[in-house]
């Protein structure tokens, strides 16, 4: 089979995120590996035409709330080949992915491209809060007026201060990256991390506990599992030094959200927030009135022009799964 005899389709939700992910250029560079239709967005798979598509698809394009491919669907789709997902874990579209990877289909994310726009807001965050800024703005707004900074905000600043990363993630990791140009000492815990491994980052490898513990920015960058679920505790979360900021852009899940709101009462500790448990919060949630907390709406991720990152990552994928070459960013489906 020739690279152009490859069908592939879009599968997501609304039929206008194609139209948000890929630019002229994407689209051209897709067009020119396979055979796509970009007006033919899949938001079902149980119509007569949506059936038509997936029987005649090699490649499915995927993207964030598309429909799920059931055993049912995959049966539909005998040729299907390859899942390209615009997002970071391309089996959470599929309802049985190790039936697919038994049949040989592969599959492949852009999580890498997503983790820039992430590692930028937390990168931006980390430096704000070790510098004070958002305590010396609510002080400023309050009062009108100026602030002793050198009575007031005696340790503000990043100079010599510590940054803990929770999880050596894709996003993790890119986080490092980011801060290895400042006067900050690094330190990281993640259940993978190698003392090698560490040192090729250029961080102190520690405990979770002892990152919990020493580091005046704290940022998490764990996924949710079983094993992480409310592992931000009442415990760890009192291991926070005096001052600490935790920042999560993680999962909202990973924080035991109870526990966070009684140590934040204290105003001991602060918190930025991109992520929620629940998201988006209660109206009634106290966190919203704290004065120590910032809430985000989950914007550190990909949005806005950011989202024409991703499209040209797919597309490379789509090119080079065309060419018979391996994916730069493989997913294991089983």
């Amino acid at each position: 089979m020739s690279a152009r005899a490859l069908r592939a389709t879009f599968a997501m939700r609304p039929v206008t995120l194609p139209g948000r992910l890929f630019d002229a250029g994407a689209l051209a560079e897709l067009r020119a590996a396979v055979d796509l239709d970009p007006a033919h967005v899949l938001t079902e798979y149980d119509s007569p035409a949506a059936r038509e598509a997936l029987a005649a698809t090699d490649v499915l394009i995927a993207g964030w709330d598309a429909p799920v491919l059931t055993p049912g669907h995959a049966r539909l789709a005998p040729r299907l080949r390859a899942i390209v997902y615009a997002g970071g874990v391309a089996a959470g579209c599929v309802a049985d992915p190790a039936a697919l990877a038994a049949r040989g289909v592969v599959a492949a994310n852009v999580r890498a491209a997503n983790a820039i726009p992430v590692a930028e807001y937390t990168l931006a965050m980390i430096l704000l809060a070790n510098k004070r800024a958002f305590e010396a703005e609510r002080l400023h707004r309050e009062r009108r007026g100026p602030l002793d900074r050198e009575r007031e905000l005696t340790d503000a600043g990043n100079y010599r201060r510590t940054v803990g990363i929770v999880g050596a993630s894709c996003t993790g990791r890119a986080v490092i990256r980011l801060l290895r140009p400042f006067d900050l000492r690094l330190m990281c815990y993640s259940p993978e991390l190698t003392e090698p491994m560490a040192a090729g980052l250029g961080v102190e490898r520690a405990t979770l506990d002892e990152v919990m513990r020493r580091g005046d920015v704290v940022s998490l960058h764990q996924p949710l599992t079983a094993q992480t679920a409310g592992q931000i505790d009442a415990r760890r979360l009192a291991l926070l030094r005096d001052g600490a900021t935790l920042v999560n852009t993680a999962r909202g899940g990973v924080v035991d959200h109870a526990a966070l709101l009684a140590e934040l009462r204290t105003g001991r500790v602060s918190a930025v927030l991109d992520v929620t448990d629940p998201e988006p919060l209660p109206v009634d949630s106290e966190l919203w009135d704290l004065p120590n907390v910032r809430l985000t709406p989950h914007i550190a991720g990909s949005m806005g022009g950011e989202l024409l990152r991703l499209g040209a990552a797919v597309a490379a994928e789509v090119g080079r799964f065309a060419a018979g070459r391996p994916f730069a960013n493989p997913e294991e489906l089983a």
